[in-house]
């Protein structure tokens, strides 16, 4: 049976080509700047803020996601470093992007007088869709996909459309479509963003940290299905503890995805771990301190003004 894949170049301008992973992050992008203007409206916050932010956190973004990815995989680029600069062929860590992200927010909205707490919860429900839609430019690219799987799984388990399936046959097997199971997971976070930022409990800042606790939680799981994982070797009471938490995982979609022999901790599982527990305390110690006073539908302050939010949805 021919199984037929999709071309990761979308079409090309003379020598130029353009590729489906930078149109579909380009598209995540601009999903997530319009969610963030349409909310900022409430709040009567000019739509070229969250532009510049965008102009600005962008490029942090990839910039530092790739410097993340580079160091743990420098045996692989110490020898061909113009390859560093091949975003388009992938290799970009989430979390990497997600601190550089947060470190260009905290300097923009510190300049323009905002807190980066209130912007960063309106920024929230912008960021997971982007990771939601940005996953896709993994599938066009036929990485970050999970270990070996049958057709039959695909098909007749997961009730995949064809041309996933087809995409996943990547030379000469099946794999789990990894990409899928997280930005359905994204999906949901998105939906829950949106329900919960409205709900006269939530304080500045917990939108946000929702946000990165339950998108931790997904990668924590679906990372353990993957093949690509960047990873150490810790202590094995370490190894056994995460490896234990995954367990559920197992009877859903079977063993984990291989990584290095020498090697035994995902480090996005690692670093998911990390701030869940981290997001979790925070939201704690900035309620007992009184440093979470406000709530989110509350008048966002700036430099002595205060913007109140419109009544419209």
């Amino acid at each position: 049976m021919t199984y037929f894949a999709i071309d990761p170049i979308a079409f090309s301008l003379g020598p130029i080509n353009v590729h489906w992973y930078g149109i579909i992050l380009g598209t995540a992008a601009l999903a997530g700047l319009l969610l963030a203007i349409q909310e900022g409206k409430r709040f009567k916050i000019p739509s070229e803020f969250f532009m510049d932010l965008l102009l600005i956190g962008a490029p942090s973004a990839i910039i530092v996601a790739r410097l993340y990815y580079v160091l743990f995989e420098w045996e692989n680029y110490q020898d061909a470093p113009l390859e560093i600069f091949a975003i388009w062929q992938g290799g970009i860590a989430i979390h990497g992007a997600l601190i550089g992200a947060i470190i260009a927010a905290v300097i923009y909205t510190r300049m323009k007088g905002y807190s980066f707490w209130r912007i960063a919860d309106i920024c929230a429900p912008s960021l997971i869709a982007g990771q939601m839609i940005g996953r896709w430019g993994n599938f066009m690219n036929q990485e970050a996909h999970g270990g070996p799987v049958e057709e039959s799984f695909l098909r007749d388990t997961l009730h995949l459309p064809d041309f996933i399936v087809n995409h996943m046959y990547i030379n000469g097997e099946f794999y789990h479509p990894t990409f899928l199971y997280e930005s359905l997971w994204n999906l949901a976070g998105l939906i829950l963003l949106i329900l919960i930022r409205r709900g006269s409990f939530m304080r500045a800042g917990e939108v946000f940290m929702t946000y990165i606790v339950w998108y931790s939680i997904g990668r924590y799981f679906v990372e353990g299905l993957r093949t690509d994982s960047l990873a150490f070797q810790g202590p094995e009471w370490l190894a056994s503890f995460m490896n234990g938490l995954w367990t559920p995982m197992s009877w859903l979609f079977g063993e984990q995805g291989a990584i290095a022999t020498d090697e035994n901790i995902r480090m996005a599982q690692f670093i998911s771990l990390v701030i869940i527990v981290v997001a979790a305390i925070l939201v704690v110690v900035r309620r007992r301190k009184g440093w979470a006073d406000q709530r989110y539908q509350d008048p966002i302050q700036r430099e002595g003004y205060v913007t109140r939010p419109s009544q419209q949805s």
